[in-house]
Order: C-alpha cells, then sequence, then structure tokens
C-alpha cells in the first residue's frame, strides 16, 4: 500500500503549499500556519512513538526551549534569528541527550510518567526565571529576514513553514528507508530481536528522542518568529498532550499521518471554539470534550489513526507497487562487503563448560557441557520445559551465566550481550517469531545485514548512503532466493504463513554472515516439501563450512539431518552421541523419545 499512496501523500502536501496564493481570508492562512507549526512537532512524535515506541508527553517542552532560546538571543543580545535557530537547536540536542539518555532506559508506563514530570519541569522554568521574563514571557522579537527581504507577512511565513515542515519530511523519509531507519523501525519490537542483529538500541532510543527534540525546537524557532512573543502557556503538559492527540489521529506509526492529524485537529479545535458556545450558551474549552470523545472513539475503530483508512480508500483505485526493489544485478562494490573467513573443517567452534542458568531458586540451566566443531549439524532437543531455550539465550547473549563457560572460536562469551556476540559470527532465528509485520520481506531480511554496513543516519537522511543500501539489499534478496522465498520479496511479512516466517527468519539470520548458525525449531509449521527444501538448505551450509546448532521437536527431520544430538531434561544433559545411539538410549526414550524408532 506505502507505493499506491505515493501520489496521494505529495497531491496533498502540494496543495498546502499552493494554499496561501488562492484568494482565501488571511484567519485561513493563520490557520494553515499554525497546521504547519503543530506538523513538524508531530512528525517528531511519529518518529518517537509511533515508529519508535517511545511514548512522550513532553515535546511542547521542547518547542519552548527553541522558542524562548532565539526570543532571548534576538530581544536581550540582540543576535540575528538565524543564530538563534542554531543555537536553540543546539540546546535542545544537549537537553534531549541527556534525558534521553536516562529517560529511554525505562519501560512501561514509567517512561510517559517521567516525560509528564521533565515536560512540567521545563514549563516552570520557563514561567519563573527572571531573565526570559517570567509568565509575561518576552516581546519584541524581529522578524525573519533573508538578504534584508522581510519574512514577516503571514502568507511569506507560511511559505517558510511548510518549506521546513518539506524538509523535515524528506530526511525522515529518507532516514526510514535506510539502514539506520531499519534500526529504529525495529525498536518496537523490544529489545531482544534488535540486539540479535548488532542494532544497538538504547543508542536508536537517544538518537529519535533527539531528532524528535529537534523538529520540536526547529517549530518553536518558528513559532517565536510568527509570533513576535512568546511567554511559557503554549508550552505546558496540555499542549504536548495535544500534540500527541495530533500523531494518534493522523495516524501515529505513519510519517503522513502526523499532517493528516494536525489539520484535523487544528480545524476542528477552531470550529468548535465558534461552533460549541452557540449551542452551550456559555464559554469554556468545551472542545477539549469533544476530543476526549473522539479519542476513545478512533482508538475502538481505528486505532491505527485516519491515515490507514485514507490510504486504503486510495489504494483501491490505485494499485499498490513495491517500494523498495532490489537490484537484479549486484550493484558495484558488492564484492567488497564484509566476509567472516570460514574455519577450518574440524575446528573447534563452540565449547560450553559447566554452564549453568538460575533464576533465583529455579536452575534453568544445570551445568551443561558440549561442543560444535566447524561444518557439523547438531540438534539439541528434549521435552518441553528442558531448558533448551535458555540455552540458546546463553549462547547468543540474552541471557548471562550464571557459573560456568562458554567460548566461541576460542573467546569466552558467556557474560558479553547479544551485539557483541552476533559480530563474532553466532546469528540465530526464534522460537516466536519477531518480525516487524507490516515491513516487507526483504525489509525484514536485510535488518540481519546492519551490521554489514557503516552509513550513518545523517548520511542516510540526506541520501549519501544509496549505495551502500542497493549492495545490503541485494545481500538481503540473495539470501530471501535461497530460502525459496523470492516470490513473496516485496510481501508484507505479517501476510506469511507462519511456517514461512520461519524460513524469513533463517534468511535474516544468513545476512549476519555467521560462522555458527542457531536455529529454534525451524520446521515448526513447515509442510513436508517445505522440511524438505529447509534440510537441503542446512546440508548446504554444512557444505560451506557453516556449523548449525538446532531446536526441534520433529524428530523424523533430526534424526535425518544432525551429525550429533545432544539431549536435555529438566536442564541438564542426560544424553549426547550418533542419532542412532540416541534413538536407542534408554534414559531418553523413557524421558523423551518414548519408544518411537
Amino acid at each position: 500500500m506505502k507505493m499506491s499512496t505515493k501520489k496521494l501523500q505529495w497531491l496533498m502536501f502540494g496543495w498546502f503549499f499552493v494554499f496561501p496564493f488562492l484568494p482565501v481570508p488571511g484567519y485561513w492562512i493563520t490557520i494553515g500556519n499554525y497546521i504547519g507549526l503543530y506538523s513538524i512537532v508531530a512528525l517528531g512524535l511519529v518518529l518517537l512513538t509511533g515508529i519508535g515506541g517511545l511514548t512522550s508527553f513532553g515535546q511542547a517542552a521542547f518547542v519552548g526551549l527553541g522558542a524562548y532560546t532565539t526570543a532571548y538571543l534576538s530581544t536581550t543580545l540582540g543576535w540575528s534569528p538565524w543564530v538563534g535557530l542554531g543555537a536553540g537547536l543546539v540546546v535542545s540536542g544537549l537537553a534531549a541527550a541527556l534525558i534521553g539518555s536516562v529517560t529511554v532506559r525505562l519501560s512501561g508506563h514509567f517512561l510517559p510518567l517521567a516525560t509528564i514530570a521533565w515536560g512540567l519541569s521545563l514549563y516552570y522554568l520557563f514561567g519563573t526565571i527572571e531573565f526570559l521574563g517570567k509568565y509575561d514571557g518576552l516581546s519584541g522579537i524581529p522578524a525573519l529576514s533573508v538578504f534584508g527581504i522581510d519574512l514577516s507577512s503571514p502568507r511569506v511565513m507560511y511559505g517558510v513553514i511548510w518549506l521546513c515542515l518539506g524538509g523535515c519530511l524528506m530526511l525522515v523519509l529518507n532516514l526510514l528507508n535506510s539502514r539506520p531507519g531499519r534500526a529504529i523501525r525495529a525498536l518496537a519490537k523490544g529489545k531482544t530481536m534488535p540486539e540479535a542483529m548488532g542494532i544497538h538500541t538504547a543508542q536508536y532510543k537517544i538518537l529519535i528522542f533527539v531528532l524528535a527534540a529537534l523538529m520540536a525546537s526547529l517549530s518553536g524557532w518558528l513559532y517565536a518568529h510568527l509570533q513576535r512573543s512568546v511567554s511559557a502557556t503554549p508550552f505546558g503538559l496540555h499542549m504536548g498532550i495535544e500534540y500527541l492527540f495530533m500523531a494518534v489521529v493522523g495516524g501515529v506509526g505513519h510519517v503522513w499521518g502526523a499532517i493528516l492529524g494536525a489539520v484535523v485537529m487544528t480545524g476542528l479545535k477552531s470550529q468548535l471554539q465558534d461552533l460549541l458556545p452557540l449551542l452551550l450558551g456559555s464559554n469554556g474549552n468545551f472542545e477539549i470534550v469533544v476530543f476526549g470523545v473522539m479519542i476513545v472513539l478512533l482508538l475502538l475503530w481505528s486505532r491505527d489513526g485516519l491515515w490507514p483508512w485514507v490510504a486504503s480508500v486510495w489504494a483501491k483505485f490505485h494499485p499498490p507497487e513495491p517500494e523498495v526493489v532490489a537490484p537484479a544485478i549486484a550493484p558495484d562494490g558488492y564484492s567488497d562487503l564484509p566476509r567472516r573467513a570460514r574455519p577450518q573443517a574440524g575446528a573447534l567452534i563452540l565449547e560450553v563448560s559447566d554452564a549453568r542458568k538460575q533464576f533465583g531458586g529455579l536452575v534453568a540451566v544445570k551445568d551443561m557441557a558440549f561442543e560444535i566443531r566447524a561444518g557439523e549439524v547438531v540438534g539439541l532437543i528434549g521435552p518441553n520445559g528442558a531448558g533448551k531455550s535458555t540455552m540458546f539465550n546463553l549462547v547468543t547473549g540474552v541471557l548471562p551465566a550464571t557459573s560456568g563457560e562458554i567460548r566461541f572460536c576460542g573467546e569466552r562469551i558467556d557474560q558479553l550481550d547479544s551485539r557483541h556476540i552476533v559480530r563474532m559470527g553466532i546469528g540465530r532465528s526464534f522460537q516466536h517469531v519477531h518480525l516487524i509485520p507490516q515491513l516487507s520481506v526483504l525489509e525484514n531480511v536485510a535488518m540481519g545485514a546492519h551490521l554489514r554496513g557503516r552509513s550513518s543516519p545523517l548520511a542516510a537522511a540526506l541520501r549519501l548512503d544509496r549505495h551502500e543500501e542497493a549492495r545490503l539489499l541485494f545481500l538481503a534478496a540473495e539470501q530471501i532466493r535461497r530460502v525459496g522465498l523470492g516470490e513473496y520479496m516485496h510481501t508484507p511479512a505479517g501476510s506469511l504463513a507462519l511456517g514461512q516466517q520461519r524460513i524469513l527468519e533463517i534468511a535474516r539470520a544468513l545476512c549476519t554472515d555467521p560462522t555458527l548458525l542457531l536455529l529454534d525449531e525451524p520446521a515448526a509449521g513447515l509442510r513436508l516439501k517445505e522440511k524438505e527444501a529447509l534440510a537441503d538448505l542446512i546440508r548446504q551450509l554444512k557444505g560451506e563450512g557453516m556449523s548449525v546448532l538446532l531446536v526441534e521437536h520433529d524428530m523424523d527431520f533430526v534424526m535425518g539431518l544432525t551429525d550429533r544430538l545432544v539431549v536435555m531434561e529438566f536442564g541438564s544433559k542426560i544424553a549426547e552421541g550418533l542419532p542412532a545411539e540416541i534413538q536407542n538410549n534408554e534414559a531418553v526414550l523413557a524421558a523423551y523419545l518414548g519408544g518411537v524408532e
């Protein structure tokens, strides 16, 4: 649906650009100015909350930082408003980095509560600091000008505001359609999957926190020079809530929903302020009540906001096309992508020695010991609850070992995190699939290539990473074809069958260029032919020198594929050996196989 709405997006934006050239009343231009200002802040919230999964009620405070910085510098010190813009961005960016380094570590309801706390704190400072004019604020702010040309006219300021909004839109869209953008999109899925792909989730959370603050600061700078005065009132918690409402109404997970939400909320608020006093016979902020009812109804009937609904109506008349297209042939420099050297056949790859994991008094893994060598396929089997997935998590750094040692290629990894371990050469899939459902198969698989690229978020936003991006997408496309999902490359991952999603995760893990591949129940949900294709793929990987450790309950699949089996029960190893030996092991038969031949 994304490409089918591209024309709609730019038609909508183009309409707002030609709007001031029409013979419309000045009041409408004023409303258009505020829609543009609010859209910039809401766009930051879409990036922060809708895409990154970090709820914030405090964006109005960053609007205030941008407004007060330029107001103080231009009125008290006589500096140029353009210097005020740079200073406001620096102040807001530093404040956001400091606040974000603490705030984004919180989760659940603690995060939005923290944003309320610092939002109220900054609002209090705006209204009590002497040199900021306390609650009277600062007035006499100069108008914007460029090369002596006065920009104070509302219609001219309209163009400035919407040019700034257009620039922010382009930068955000470029960023999201890139390697750093895929990392940002993965944040909403929690920490486990992104970290297993080598994504530094804490850094990317701070990044989007700062970016949202910078956009809010830009809006505050524009607001100050539009109004020519500032006071603390527009930067309070109530306005922070309204900004979040705009993002939610438009579609908090959709970039263009920021503009739609600002249009609906600002236009509706303007009309209700005129209409409700006539209906109710008294003055008051009755529009707040209407907004509250509207938000409740929206969450009941269309919790993804209005933009998906508008886009779906548009798509009925404009069939969708794939937005991200992988190159048909290898782009220049593709062979320069970093590739890991394969260890010599038979070399010791993984060594687990007396590994133990305790959760309080519960021992989930008890003194486990086994080895994996290069080019070997080892099965880890046992009944449900035996500790297999916990053992996987110890090897991949999701959990630290309580005691014992785990060595990979001679180096201890039992206390390392997932990012360091995948960088060393251990890739994995998950027992319960971790995908971004709305993204295409290609984009999901390309997340696995995160460590294979080096582009910065700034380079991505400015489209300076296109050559690297083409190489990463081609790499992802190669792995997709390799696992047999080539025909689904541009299909949303959430629409695939469960078995196909598991295969997709294998392709994503292969993009990390692993020496050791850990597969957690890869054959679950697959049909016979699909299982045969998966077995052929694993044999091919083995032939290339890759080692594979897999957890699987399908014994026919395991017995015909693995070189050795390790059997677990109640967190302990009860047997290890060749598949034929395990089939006849009395302890294994009693605990798990139950006499199945």
